[in-house]
């Protein structure tokens, strides 16, 4: 079998050196795939990127226990510019964008210095290509811009740094259902062209399995059930307490989270 793009095994990380934020959590991600984290808010979904991504120094983290494996090398505890370098981009879900630079201010700011122009011009073409909106607003400053468009340009922002594998944190926080509609086949048309690597940490499981090929939903910074998309749509109490379709009264995320699950996640 081919050796994972990513491998995270047994992951603990502990903030301010005294809460563990989650604890043993393994996962694996192919070449090529689109991975989907699910959970609840505190379900340990982004600690889980910023420890792949290197970023949790900002929040005064580290991990304490297990391996994350890039490309069959150890990369825990790495610096997030480190880590970038390998090929490894985060879009996160806070300070998306730049709001004093323009557009095209904010794409241009990734770029390495020693790119030359014409890289530089040949990455940008395919942005466009990619964003066409973000073409006509080239000369639009970030804090102006709709949450669709910031989604948009975080995300162009990331392909700029070429990446071999895109964490998303939270695509679709806040957005109208069409524009998410609109981003999540944008990411498939990224794939399908690029051969990106996706892993794209959600809330809304309906809305991260409409793309994945496999997930993991967290609970209180565990994996509770992991399977691919036939199976988790399938599953029992991802229907109820994820997509809605029970008709009992636990169906919002407030709910999932108060609820505790049995033995019968496992089956």
């Amino acid at each position: 079998m081919t050796p994972p793009l990513l491998s995270v095994d047994k992951l603990e990380v502990v903030y301010n050196r005294a809460i563990t934020a989650i604890q043993g959590i393994s996962l694996s991600v192919q070449t090529g795939q689109i991975v989907a984290i699910l959970g609840t808010n505190g379900a340990g979904k982004s600690t889980t990127l910023r420890a792949i991504s290197g970023f949790l120094g900002i929040d005064d983290a580290r991990v304490t226990e297990g391996a994350v494996t890039f490309k069959g090398q150890r990369i825990e505890n790495r610096p997030p510019n480190e880590v970038t370098r390998l090929g490894i981009v985060l879009v996160p879900e806070r300070e998306k964008v730049f709001p004093n630079l323009t557009v095209a201010e904010n794409l241009a700011a990734p770029f390495a210095p020693s790119m030359s122009n014409a890289e530089r011009r040949e990455r940008e073409d395919l942005i466009y290509h990619f964003f066409p909106r973000l073409a006509d607003l080239r000369t639009r400053t970030g804090g102006l811009l709709s949450g669709g468009e910031r989604q948009m340009l975080a995300v162009a922002s990331g392909l700029v740094c070429k990446p071999e594998l895109l964490l998303i944190d939270e695509l679709s926080l806040g957005l109208a259902p069409v524009v998410v509609e609109d981003l999540m086949q944008r990411l498939l048309q990224i794939r399908k062209e690029l051969g990106i690597t996706i892993v794209i940490v959600e809330q809304s499981a309906a809305v991260a399995l409409e793309i994945a090929d496999y997930g993991y939903v967290l609970e209180n910074g565990r994996v509770v059930l992991d399977g691919d998309r036939e199976r988790l749509t399938s599953h029992g109490d991802i229907q109820e307490f994820y997509l809605g379709q029970s008709s009992g009264d636990r169906r919002n995320y407030r709910d999932v989270k108060q609820y505790r699950r049995s033995r019968r996640w496992y089956g």
